[in-house]
C-alpha cells in the first residue's frame, strides 16, 4: 500500500483531520493533502513524529512490514 493510503489509515483511526495533523505537526494542511494524495512524501523528521504520533513504526507507515 502506497504512504498516502497508509497515512490517512491511519490519520483517520486516530481521529485526527488534516488541518489537525498539520497543526500538530507544524506544517500546513496543503502539505497533508500532497503526501495523502499526490504521491509527495515528508521529510524524514516529519515521519518520525508520525511515528510518535500514531504510535507505530516507520515500515508500518510505509507499508513495508506487512511484506516481511
Amino acid at each position: 500500500m502506497e504512504f498516502g493510503k497508509k497515512l490517512r489509515e491511519f490519520r483517520i483511526e486516530n481521529g485526527f483531520t488534516q488541518k489537525q495533523l498539520a497543526i500538530k505537526l507544524r506544517v500546513a494542511e496543503s502539505s497533508i493533502r500532497d503526501w495523502e494524495s499526490r504521491g509527495r512524501q515528508p521529510s524524514y523528521e516529519i515521519l518520525c513524529e508520525l511515528t510518535k504520533i500514531f504510535d507505530i513504526t516507520v515500515g508500518q507507515l510505509l507499508g513495508v512490514e506487512e511484506y516481511l
